[in-house]
């Protein structure tokens, strides 16, 4: 269902169709020494997460990817695969978003908290931090049985 809302032009009075669509995300499970990068986010809501964010206009989701990942971690990364795209309506509650969820490594560097992350480890899949924010929990639950079995969820 597309939700369309009508706003009237306050010169000319013309009516116009606005769309609501939902926004592209990347996140970015970056492999670091046996498990994953989490950072703790400084924003609302204020849980563990896979870094990532929002795509600036103009740019593709690899470059989105690389570019979140140095924000947050400080960690230039070279992307390994694309993962998955996850698009449940109710994955963030702030709005519709859509994320293509990538694999990469760290290419140098140490990783530290910047941006958007107030704190900044790395994981294993035993010792996960017990709630995650967004659906991150099902992204890294979906990616350790990858990482096992090779087995992609829903393909």
């Amino acid at each position: 269902m597309k939700e369309k809302e009508r706003i009237t032009c306050p010169q000319c009075g013309a009516i116009i169709t606005g769309y609501r669509n939902p926004v592209p995300t990347v996140d970015i499970i970056i492999e670091q020494g046996g498990g994953v990068v989490l950072i703790l986010r400084r924003n609302e809501p204020r849980q563990w997460a896979i870094p990532g964010g929002f795509c600036d206009y103009g740019e593709s989701l690899e470059q989105g990817a690389v570019r979140e990942a140095r924000e947050e971690t400080s960690l230039e990364v070279e992307l390994i695969e694309q993962f998955h795209t996850y698009s449940d309506p109710r994955r963030d509650r702030r709005k519709h978003t859509i994320t293509t969820v990538y694999i990469a490594r760290a290419i140098g560097g140490t990783f530290q908290a910047q941006d958007d992350a107030q704190d900044i480890g790395v994981f294993t899949e035993a010792d996960l931090p017990p709630e995650l924010a967004f659906d991150h929990d099902q992204i890294l639950k979906d990616y350790f049985l990858y990482k096992k079995t090779g087995e992609r969820r829903g393909l």
